[in-house]
C-alpha cells in the first residue's frame, strides 16, 4: 500500500465517522416522512384489499348469475375473505 493510498484510506474514515454523527431527525434528510393513507390499500397481499376485492368480485358474481334456488334449511354466511358461501345441513 502506498503512501497516498494510505492517506487517502485515512481521510476517507475520518470523513465517515464525521458524517455518522450527524443529526438524522430532520424531515426528508434521509429518509422521507412515512404517511400512513387511509381507503383502499395498494398492497395486494393485504387483508383489507383481498377482502375488498373478494367482496367485489362476490358482489360481481351474483349479480351476473342472477338469484340461486337453495334449500329451505341452508343458511347464507360470510367468511373472513368477504366471501358468501351457503351453509346447508
Amino acid at each position: 500500500m502506498t503512501r497516498r493510498t494510505r492517506i487517502a484510506a485515512v481521510a476517507a474514515g475520518i470523513a465517515l465517522m464525521l458524517l455518522g454523527d450527524l443529526p438524522t431527525n430532520e424531515t426528508g434528510y434521509f429518509i422521507s416522512e412515512a404517511q400512513a393513507r387511509v381507503g383502499r390499500p395498494l398492497t395486494p397481499v393485504s387483508y383489507a384489499g383481498v377482502a375488498r376485492r373478494t367482496t367485489r368480485r362476490t358482489v360481481a358474481a351474483g349479480a351476473a348469475v342472477g338469484a340461486t334456488v337453495y334449500a329451505p334449511g341452508c343458511v347464507q354466511a360470510v367468511d373472513a375473505y368477504g366471501r358468501i358461501y351457503y351453509r346447508c345441513p
